[in-house]
């Protein structure tokens, strides 16, 4: 298996350590049968790359063997951000064909830490995201890893973590707080919901007191610093996924 070499800033607030310390407990605590775990958050820039980072490594510090998925076909700078070799094979090289799944998976510096990144941008990314050789793969990974995390895109801007999300145990929205609204989360929830897949819960990102900014703890640059105004939900399969799960594709609301 071949390696990479992450580039990461662990956060040193001891505050921070210990929350990202919880929510591998409760993940932990979340059953045996809760092994395919998406991430995913209503918008961008809410920090839902760091925490899926942040908790695959934590999990694998506790002794537990884990996959990094990065399923973001669209717009993901998770390669660009943390590692220097850019010409690696990923995800949309598995679901278009052209790798097998071990061939996406890479080791890195951390013990039992592993990573699949997305790869180059597809023109049909929830059709291969809905695809039998996406739900392959993850019967294949079930079989390797303890635990696999999935980064989604944003659900409030595409439907891609809903349908990920129907195929996973359990998922777990990233809330960037003072970020979005009541209502829009909501609505995100409805859509969670819709696509039979258990919530195991929420993580309040960005959250700041007295004594701490966990905003400050980002990785420096946001993930997402390109807008998602280009990712309309036009096309024909998106059009009907959309509306297998109740929402209408052309409002991005909910019926």
């Amino acid at each position: 298996m071949n390696t990479v070499n992450l580039i990461t800033k662990t956060p040193e607030r001891y505050e921070v350590k210990e929350a990202f310390k919880t929510l591998r407990t409760n993940v932990l605590f979340s059953g045996s049968d809760t092994k395919v775990i998406a991430i995913t958050s209503s918008t961008q820039n809410e920090g839902k790359s760091f925490v899926s980072l942040e908790l695959s490594k934590s999990l694998a510090e506790s002794g537990k063997k884990v996959l990094l998925i990065d399923s973001d076909l669209r717009k993901s700078v998770l390669a660009e951000k943390h590692i220097e070799e850019q010409d690696l094979l990923g995800l949309s090289h598995y679901l278009s064909g052209q790798a097998e799944c071990d061939e996406i998976v890479y080791g890195t510096q951390y013990p039992d830490f592993y990573i699949a990144f997305a790869g180059p941008y597809p023109p049909n990314p929830v059709e291969l995201i809905g695809s039998k050789r996406f739900s392959e793969m993850l019967e294949y990974y079930r079989s390797v890893f303890d635990y696999i995390i999935i980064d989604t895109p944003p659900l409030g801007l595409v439907i891609d973590a809903a349908v990920i999300a129907a195929q996973c145990d359990g998922v777990i929205l990233n809330v960037a707080a003072n970020h979005v609204s009541y209502r829009t989360l909501q609505s995100i929830k409805a859509q969670l919901t819709r696509s039979g897949c258990h919530i195991i819960g929420a993580v309040l990102n960005m959250a700041e007191s007295a004594h701490y900014s966990y905003k400050s703890y980002m990785l420096g640059k946001r993930y997402y610093d390109k807008p998602y105004g280009n990712y309309s939900a036009n096309d024909s399969y998106e059009q009907k996924q959309y509306a297998k799960l109740g929402g209408n594709a052309d409002s991005g609301e909910n019926n």
